[in-house]
């Protein structure tokens, strides 16, 4: 298929948008779910349900269509996520109850899993050998700062104009349905495979690589923890406890804690790979702490402090964490391992929300919300005793 020098031009920036757009849509019902119910008169604890299940079509997405794109190619598995984008937001746009707000948080979750994978080795294919760092800087940032740009926008819109709860999705599905008429222009950047065939993920780990590979899913089972309680909980605290109303401010607080994830990634380019590990959970760890005390004092400026530091801690060990795995794991298997990865943090981004959903509704918001940081900042602790064990294990062997 011929096409032309202009549309290959656009290929990187198309794909980097429509990646963007893609991570915004999964964040955008975050500053609403204040509105949901009032309007719907569901409990608090069912938010954390409906957010959890993003992470069901997340996983899902991982596990059936990981390796996809490297069978049929690039553009049907990046037009697919956008597809999935645009449900997820046309049911959220038309909902009138409860259980369409669970369909859209999975077809969401569906979109992310599909787009993330092949979005980033379309970037790759794109930059070329020779600029595969800049790809990857884009990538991180595209990732990041569309998922904090979601609560931002919905934030701003739901605030400052009519329909708080159909607007956004409106700005949304205009977005998608430009970007997919873009995706459509531009040239197929991968290969086909001849004989393409559909191979579902399993989820394991080799043996040899278990070592490596536990420590680094911990931490990324504590910093998604983090990211959850931010983008499912953290506007009922702000709200409850702190008597913040305002949804583009609590889009805001999100969108820096997201921001500072991006600018820990970044950092490790810095930092030797097992020391931006150690590093990283040690952060996340003080950042956790911080944000307990803004629960215990009812303190704003400290909870948007704590929240920015487990950002950086979090973004640093993941990075980090992922690197190590990809490295210590045999070239045939990164795949396999990766998404298995991946599948621990995606469950670390749900299953923590419900069970403080599940807390807060036994007890209360705030001892939830110190409960959750106790748990989380020892289990970041934990994973810095194992990598400072593994690290002296390595030097006197």
């Amino acid at each position: 298929m011929s096409t032309s020098r202009p549309a290959s031009r656009l290929a990187f920036p198309v794909v980097a948008l429509a990646f963007a757009v893609t991570m915004m849509g999964t964040t955008l019902p975050t500053p609403l779910y204040g509105l949901y119910r009032e309007e719907f008169g569901f409990s608090a604890f069912l938010v954390t349900v409906i957010f959890a299940a993003y992470a069901v079509g997340v996983i899902a997405a991982l596990l059936l269509f990981g390796a996809l794109s490297d069978q049929i190619g690039r553009k049907p598995v990046l037009l697919g996520g956008l597809a999935f984008s645009a449900l997820s937001a046309l049911v959220f746009l038309l909902a009138h109850g409860t259980a369409p707000l669970f369909v859209g948080r999975v077809l969401s979750g569906l979109s992310a899993g599909i787009f993330t994978g092949a979005a980033t080795a379309t970037l790759l294919e794109l930059a070329g050998p020779r600029n595969h760092a800049r790809a990857t800087l884009v990538s991180t940032l595209v990732n990041m700062g569309g998922l904090g740009a979601g609560p931002l926008l919905a934030g701003l819109l739901s605030e400052e104009f009519g329909a708080p709860l159909r607007l956004v999705f409106v700005v949304d599905l205009v977005a998608i349905v430009i970007l997919g008429a873009l995706l459509l222009a531009i040239p197929e950047p991968g290969r086909r495979a001849e004989h393409p065939r559909f191979a579902p993920q399993r989820p394991d780990v080799p043996a040899e690589v278990r070592g490596v590979f536990v420590p680094a899913a911990l931490g990324a089972f504590a910093g998604f923890a983090v990211l959850g309680l931010f983008t499912a909980v953290a506007p009922s605290v702000m709200t409850q406890l702190l008597g913040v109303h305002h949804r583009a401010l609590v889009g805001l607080v999100v969108f820096a804690v997201f921001l500072s994830s991006a600018a820990g990634q970044l950092a490790m380019d810095r930092v030797a790979v097992h020391l931006a590990q150690r590093i990283g959970v040690v952060t996340l760890a003080t950042g956790v702490v911080l944000i307990g005390l803004a629960v215990t004092t009812t303190t704003m400026a400290l909870l948007v402090v704590g929240g920015m530091v487990a950002g950086v801690g979090q973004g640093l060990s993941f990075r980090a964490g992922l690197a190590s795995v990809t490295s210590a794991t045999p070239a045939e298997r990164r795949g396999e391992v990766a998404s298995t990865f991946f599948v621990v943090a995606y469950v670390a981004i749900s299953l923590p929300v419900v069970g403080v959903g599940l807390l807060a509704a036994l007890t209360n918001l705030k001892t939830a919300g110190e409960v959750f940081s106790a748990v989380v900042a020892l289990l970041a602790l934990t994973t810095f005793a194992l990598l400072h064990r593994g690290a002296r294990g390595r030097a006197t062997a």
